[in-house]
């Protein structure tokens, strides 16, 4: 359903709407949890087992102590008998340790299976969010990952650690000590069954609360931490333009709604536990004067009546668990949701059904009639045709938004035409083997990310089985062995380490070894020098020709002196080639390339 038909519904149907949204992302969750939970079904079952079995030991507990007070202790006292006495005794502390001891095992085997199931979870999690595509992660912020990374997951451990056993468990306490209670005293159980009712709406009052406060908590939650991680990775923005201040509002403000939320849900917890209190006392008020007066005409034994009181009051202890488990099934649901969607999200640029594999790419590439719009719906190449035969080095110059950096994602595959197909050596970017495209077009960016580890382990990135002598090579090539020689302990250097930290330009020198070392057919380098003053910039080009022979390279540069050792020039303008010649050639002409040269060739007096 579009957003116009949802907007231009009545509020009935889009009311409908969100009623059958909200039991679709249920059933997504559900089937998540099914997933999880399918491979370790037999430990589940063990866990089931030993709960009951736990369970219905300890609710023997009264029943035994009513026999004592009826049958053993009238034995001892009228003929002296101490068998039945010290039988109940017996078989009373049996069924304690027994209990004690079967639940102790049930913690252990539900703490495993907890832990089985988030390993699996943050491994999908994680290995899924790295296949999506870069589509998703332009759109997706980085602190709503971290959120469900970290916080989502820890709450969803929360749930299954202690509130699901509290709620299994409160369950099944409760429905045996309803059952003992009636086959003891069936009048005391009717009583309890009565007085389930304004339990029951106080239990649905509390769930149908908490469903709403909890999941504003978890949404205003997820809003602090992106503000949080989004502040801290934009750290130089922020003090580049003094936002602190505005930072410092913003974040108090959403601070200041988690704290209101948080207190709403206190409050609602402390209307709650009252009124619980308040319905067992009652409770226990009825079933002891019920009791009470039949004891007194001679129908219920004394040892009967205790254990009914006991047994009502062991009928609530537990439903205060259940409420916390109420209390992290609402957050732990919400979580789930969104760990769900995530899981959920398909590629836009899937793996190929049937890859063909190119062992050996020779870099001839083509562009035909491809047409590309990014998800918004702006169409940026309308109908975009080029060749670009093998070796040949080619410039991509252009104002900002005029498609080149969207042409390099293209052939970098991170995006698919919308229509049209690029080939490589022929064969369509979307039919080519993943590890094969991977390892014939390498994209070399502005940005020059290092990973953690050493030096050497980032060079390697491309070729990871590359020796050292191999590593020291490619940085020798590009011109950045003498640097990298010169750190505290050289390849070893770990970079993220005091001593490690490298320059702007020197991260780029380090991203040019990493290229040259993987040997790519094809060659990509958006911005890749921008990082560079110009002396440096000087310094590098010889390198620049030696990690550019021999293979199809395309640059994209606003630098104009970057462009003078391309074989090509391919000016653009709305997506679409307006001038492609020699350098040369556009230079000693009189169209926009010239215009731009000139420009440039000023600026530098």
């Amino acid at each position: 359903m579009t957003t116009a038909t949802v907007e231009g519904t009545s509020g009935e149907d889009r009311s409908d709407y969100t009623r059958a949204e909200s039991r679709s992302i249920r059933r997504r969750s559900l089937r998540l949890l099914g997933s999880l939970v399918a491979p370790l079904r037999w430990q589940l079952v063990l866990a089931a087992v030993v709960l009951i079995v736990s369970t219905a030991l300890r609710v023997a507990g009264p029943a035994l102590i009513a026999y004592g007070i009826n049958t053993a202790l009238p034995a001892v006292v009228d003929q002296m008998n101490w068998m039945p006495t010290i039988g109940v005794v017996a078989v009373y502390v049996l069924t304690a340790i027994g209990g004690a001891g079967l639940i102790g095992w049930y913690v252990v085997v539900a703490a495993r299976l907890t832990q089985a199931i988030m390993l699996d979870l943050r491994k999908r999690i994680f290995l899924h969010t790295q296949r999506l595509s870069l589509e998703f992660h332009e759109s997706y912020t980085s602190g709503r990952i971290i959120s469900r990374q970290t916080s989502d997951l820890d709450t969803i451990r929360e749930l299954l650690d202690g509130g699901l056993n509290e709620l299994v468990s409160g369950i099944l306490y409760g429905g045996f000590t309803l059952i003992a209670l009636l086959l003891l005293d069936w009048q005391s159980g009717v009583i309890l069954v009565v007085m389930g009712l304004p339990l029951y709406l106080l239990m649905r009052w509390f769930y149908l609360r908490s469903q709403v406060v909890y999941r504003e908590s978890r949404v205003i939650s997820a809003k602090v931490i992106v503000k949080f991680v989004e502040t801290m990775t934009g750290i130089r923005a922020v003090k580049a333009f003094r936002k602190e201040e505005r930072n410092d509002d913003e974040f108090g403000g959403l601070a200041s709604d988690y704290r209101d939320v948080n207190i709403r849900s206190i409050r609602l917890f402390g209307t709650f536990e009252p009124g619980l209190m308040a319905v067992a006392s009652v409770t226990v008020a009825i079933v002891l004067l019920w009791g009470g007066i039949r004891v007194v005409d001679g129908s219920m034994l004394i040892g009967t009546l205790i254990a009914a009181v006991l047994y009502v009051r062991n009928f609530f202890a537990p439903l205060q668990e259940v409420a916390f488990f109420l209390n992290s099934y609402q957050s732990a649901t919400a979580a789930l949701e969104k760990v769900s969607g995530v899981l959920e999200e398909e590629p836009t640029v899937p793996d190929p059904v049937k890859p063909v594999d190119l062992w050996k790419a020779r870099g001839h590439l083509r562009f035909e009639d491809v047409e590309f719009a990014y998800s918004s719906g702006r169409t940026i190449l309308p109908d975009f045709s080029l060749d670009l035969p093998a070796g040949q080095t080619v410039a991509l110059v252009g104002t900002t938004g005029a498609g080149k950096s969207t042409l390099a994602k293209l052939v970098s595959r991170f995006y698919d035409p919308t229509s049209g197909r690029i080939t490589l050596d022929s064969v369509d970017l979307r039919s080519l083997h993943p590890k094969d495209l991977r390892r014939a077009i390498v994209m070399v960016t502005q940005e020059a990310y290092l990973f953690s580890g050493t030096v050497a382990d980032n060079i390697a990135l491309g070729k990871p089985d590359a020796t050292l002598d191999e590593i020291r090579a490619a940085a020798r090539a590009v011109g950045a062995d003498a640097f990298i020689e010169a750190l505290p302990d050289g390849y070893s250097t770990d970079v993220n380490k005091r001593g490690g930290r490298v320059s702007a330009g020197q991260r780029q020198l380090i991203s040019f070894a990493r290229a040259f070392l993987a040997d790519p057919a094809v060659l990509i380098l958006d911005e890749a020098t921008a990082s560079l003053d110009m002396p440096s910039e000087r310094m590098i080009q010889d390198a620049l020709q030696t990690l550019l022979a021999d293979r199809t390279a395309i640059i994209i540069a606003h630098r104009l002196s970057t462009v003078a050792i391309a074989d090509r020039v391919l000016v653009m303008e709305h997506g679409e080639i307006i001038e492609d010649d020699a350098p040369d050639a556009l230079i000693g002409g009189d169209g926009r390339f010239a215009r731009l040269h000139a420009a440039w060739r000023e600026s530098l007096v």
